[in-house]
């Protein structure tokens, strides 16, 4: 990416190959799907917006509160995360569990969405237990959305019930 910041680290090749990892093309065109409450802004692309608009209503309607706590990221944003990660004295391999390497992201892509409730604290594996996580298993497919990293999933996440993809 021109005019990004390298790293302060440098991913072992071999975890990318172990864990069969897919580069992530940066989205080119985005649209605000959202402004959270501390001003941040959401951005996706014009169809995973769409999708994810049209998600959202329809849980409300079935009285499912949906909260967009994430959506794209750059890769400049994602090196960003994991050297504050390092800064605070997690190791490497630690973050790599929880956060795609920069250039590896679905956020980057525009078109992935951390999602929350309410009822559950962001970013935690209790979400699965949630009415809302009960909806979007039932129904965000109808919508084009679908959980990234599944328990045991193929690319070494931990489990992320709260990540979906359009």
């Amino acid at each position: 990416m021109a005019g990004a910041t390298p790293p302060n680290f440098i991913i072992p090749t071999q975890l990318l190959e172990q864990r069969k990892l897919l580069i992530q093309q940066e989205a080119t065109e985005l649209v605000l799907a959202e402004t959270g409450e501390d001003g941040w802004q959401y951005l996706l692309t014009p169809a995973a917006n769409l999708a994810w608009q049209a998600m959202k209503q329809a849980a409300s309607q079935d009285g499912i509160a949906l909260l967009m706590i994430s959506a794209f990221r750059s890769i400049a944003r994602q090196n960003e995360i994991i050297s504050n990660k390092l800064a605070e004295g997690k190791t490497l391999e630690d973050i790599l569990l929880v956060c795609a390497p920069p250039g590896y992201s679905e956020h980057h892509t525009g078109r992935a969405i951390d999602i929350a409730t309410p009822e559950d604290p962001e970013l935690e594996i209790s979400f699965d237990t949630t009415t809302a996580f009960a909806w979007l298993q039932n129904n965000a497919w109808r919508f084009g959305f679908h959980m990234s990293y599944p328990p045991g999933n193929s690319s070494g996440f931990q489990y992320e019930p709260w990540h979906w993809c359009f």
